[in-house]
């Protein structure tokens, strides 16, 4: 894989939100970076561990979550190709939370140092990295009001309208339809839910005809009464049109 095509993705996705030069792209291009293929399940970040390197993820799902002592699981966020999963730990250094894939994964692990060289260096691709850590935390606020302040229903539909979004914004849904990246317990993990009550949950959305859902398959039949049941407004993950952003 040549390092363009690496990068690429990240290249595209920082370009649509801020106005990068050729000289920003060449340098995201060549940052230094080993690749890993990970498989489903395999821990990219573990809490409580430093690391020397950021990890993007070139392929495939993850997510990010903890674990109480009891050993109950919450699922904080999702993260899909073309996404750093770890980007704050360039500052935090120790791990707060893990990260695991949610499925087969190709990853690129590229050093801190190479990060925060290149953000005072390029100071356009800083802003970029710093915006993208404001978005996980836009994600984050949003989770906490999805699992505090809606109902079991409403968590369920919010969820599927973001990952729908989200995919879609990536270009890996296509009419609506997607591979759903989360299991049911999975689901329920990130929810705050049981997985029986995630599963009749599921079953009522089928029911009521507003998704069609098949192994690990799920597509939104009717998208507006979606949005509407889940109280779903995209505002949060910012996918805003290009723009640029002066320094103050």
């Amino acid at each position: 894989m040549s390092e363009e095509h690496v990068f690429a993705p990240l290249v595209e996705r920082w370009t649509q939100r801020f106005q990068l030069d050729d000289a920003d792209c060449a340098a995201i291009r060549s940052l230094p970076h080993s690749e890993r293929l990970l498989e489903r399940d395999s821990y990219v970040v573990r809490e409580g561990e430093a690391s020397n390197n950021c990890c993007l993820l070139l392929s495939g799902f993850a997510y990010r979550h903890k674990l109480v002592r009891a050993g109950a699981r919450q699922i904080l966020s999702l993260h899909v190709s073309g996404e750093f999963v770890d980007l704050q730990n360039c500052l935090l250094g120790t791990a707060d939370h893990n990260v695991q894939t949610l499925s087969r994964a190709t990853v690129a692990f590229v050093p801190q140092a190479a990060l925060l060289a290149l953000a005072a260096a390029r100071p356009a691709v800083g802003r970029a990295m710093w915006h993208d850590t404001m978005i996980d935390s836009s994600i984050f606020r949003e989770w906490v009001v999805n699992v505090g302040r809606r109902d079991s229903v409403t968590r369920i539909a919010h969820l599927l309208c973001e990952i729908a979004v989200r995919l879609g914004a990536a270009g890996l849904a296509q009419d609506q339809s997607f591979i759903l990246p989360l299991t049911q317990e999975q689901l329920a993990d990130a929810t705050g839910l049981t997985s029986v009550h995630t599963n009749r949950v599921l079953q009522a959305l089928r029911r009521d005809g507003l998704i069609s859902l098949s192994t690990r398959s799920l597509k939104v039949l009717d998208w507006h009464r979606l949005r509407e049941l889940g109280d779903f407004n995209a505002r949060y993950l910012h996918l805003e049109t290009p723009r640029e952003l002066s320094p103050a």
